[in-house]
């Protein structure tokens, strides 16, 4: 057979010749790896969580005009990222990609880089969620939670995390699916609602113009510059679709679509959800100081009343709990792929799979206790547990550059998957590096004046901190990472019989 009439490898046969013996099961199919990514991005969680930045950082202006361009270039990086996913589909995913593109150093940081990044946003998506259980108890009960009772809170969805994910990867795709759903339709109840209960509404010019400046700088490029993070940090977790490509069928071609398609979904859903909540804000002040210490659900109450507006939160909360899900299942397969390659403590036992479920079972309850000593200085210091939740940040922000950057680098000697994007891969590329490069200057800046202990960004000291670390580790354990980079001879001679 000629090369031009031969069939493309199978997944277990692209699998091989990237040097893995399969050990996870492919019974994820298009839809639900878009799923994944989709759920993780979250619009009904990361909107929501960050609107009260927003509202501060910039006001309804920055918020609608900061979420359309950042959509925009973020869409960028997911289509740059998706073509890297599309020649490398593995579990490792950035760093697999990082690795053999730029060698064992790159995948390396990346690696630590991406796992960290993960293991936050289970922390930040999971003690958000009990945020919002906390309004919900503060509405219906007038409970106002302590710091202990949130984490008590924030304790139960990891553990039932760890119950659903433990099922298999089966009931994780079609959670994921339903969670789709839940959101599409969560944001066209809470729009609708909120466009036709209240007899009164802004008008578009102060929705789109109106300007808020609560930082304590006075700079209005500056204020409005920091005011993007609202969308950067919601555009956040598309290569979860990278990391369940082990375990999706076509993946050179799923995976990639999943990346993208779950970025102009969020992109179109958020722009929607955060017009009608801005349309909907009746006493703009009331919003910031609310008693339930959530800004959207005092936009719901002044808007809907209690009882229409514990309806909407207890839609918001389940989707925050699909969203957390989803992450968990992203870092629990990146556990797996890491420790495979040796880069873990304790590789042995974190890469170990379930024979029953196909489930990278250490590696979920891994990510899971991650996180949960992640936010234990929210007991003690919410500028504690912001500290170490921007890992989450500025983690994942520079690891999806990292791939990108050195598949430019390759130049022609890249070669690229299935799903590519010919001659427009290096203006795409740049274009996407360029914006990581920006965002990851954001993410470190000032957001408050005066800077003071309890309003430091210590975004920064957590990016030196992990580089640190990861770095220290490299030097003592180094030398046992071992992705595969060339093909055995076996490996070799399966790739000339597929071809």
């Amino acid at each position: 057979m000629s090369p031009a009439q031969a069939a493309p490898p199978t997944d277990e046969e692209r699998l091989l010749q990237l040097g893995y013996q399969p050990k996870l099961r492919r019974r994820m199919g298009e839809f639900g790896n878009f799923a994944s990514s989709f759920s993780v991005i979250s619009v009904l969680s990361g909107c929501m969580t960050m609107l009260a930045f927003g509202l501060k950082t910039g006001g309804p202006a920055v918020i609608i005009w900061g979420w359309i361009g950042v959509g925009g270039l973020v869409m960028f990086v997911g289509l740059a990222l998706a073509e890297v996913t599309s020649a490398y589909p593995t579990s490792g995913a950035l760093y697999f990609m990082a690795h053999q593109l730029g060698g064992p150093r790159w995948g390396w940081m990346t690696g630590w880089l991406n796992l960290l990044g993960l293991v936050g946003g289970i922390c930040g998506i999971d003690y958000g969620a009990a945020s919002f259980v906390g309004a919900f108890l503060n509405m219906q009960f007038g409970y106002s939670p302590t710091p202990a009772g949130l984490f008590g809170v924030f304790a139960a969805i990891l553990l039932l995390h760890a119950v659903l994910n433990l099922r298999g990867v089966r009931l994780v795709s079609v959670l994921n699916g339903i969670s789709v759903w839940w959101h599409i339709g969560g944001v066209v109840l809470i729009v609708g609602a909120l466009a036709i209960v209240p007899t009164q509404h802004r008008d578009v010019s102060w929705v789109v113009g109106h300007f808020v400046n609560n930082t304590g700088w006075s700079n209005p490029i500056y204020v409005s510059a920091v005011g993007l993070l609202l969308a950067q940090y919601t555009f956040s977790g598309y290569d979860a679709s990278a990391h369940m490509s082990e375990e999706t069928t076509k993946a050179s071609l799923s995976a990639p679509r999943g990346i993208v398609r779950s970025i102009w979904v969020s992109w179109i859903a958020g722009a929607v959800l955060l017009a009608g909540m801005l349309f909907a804000v009746q006493d703009y002040d009331g919003v910031l100081s609310s008693p339930t210490g959530v800004p959207p659900a005092q936009i719901f109450i002044d808007a809907l009343g209690t009882t229409g507006a514990k309806v909407l939160l207890a839609v918001v909360i389940v989707a925050q709990v699909f969203c957390g899900n989803a992450e968990t299942a992203a870092a629990s397969r990146m556990v797996f792929a890491f420790s495979r390659d040796g880069a873990l403590p304790g590789s042995a036992l974190w890469s170990r799979v379930s024979e029953r479920t196909g489930t990278p079972v250490a590696g979920v309850w891994l990510s899971l206790g991650a996180a949960l000593v992640l936010a234990l200085p929210s007991l003690y210091s919410a500028t504690a547990y912001g500290a170490v939740t921007a890992v989450n940040v500025v983690g994942m922000t520079p690891a999806y550059a990292v791939p990108i950057y050195l598949r430019l680098r390759k130049g022609r000697r890249f070669k690229p998957g299935p799903w590519n994007l010919g001659r427009r891969g290096p203006v795409i590329g740049w274009i996407a590096v360029g914006w990581v490069a920006v965002v990851s200057v954001l993410v470190c800046l000032p957001q408050s004046s005066p800077v003071t202990v309890d309003t430091f960004n210590y975004a920064p000291v957590a990016l030196a901190v992990v580089l640190l670390l990861a770095w220290a580790w490299w030097l003592k354990a180094g030398r046992s990472y071992a992705p595969p980079v060339q093909q055995s001879a076996e490996l070799v001679e399966l790739t000339e019989e597929v071809v």
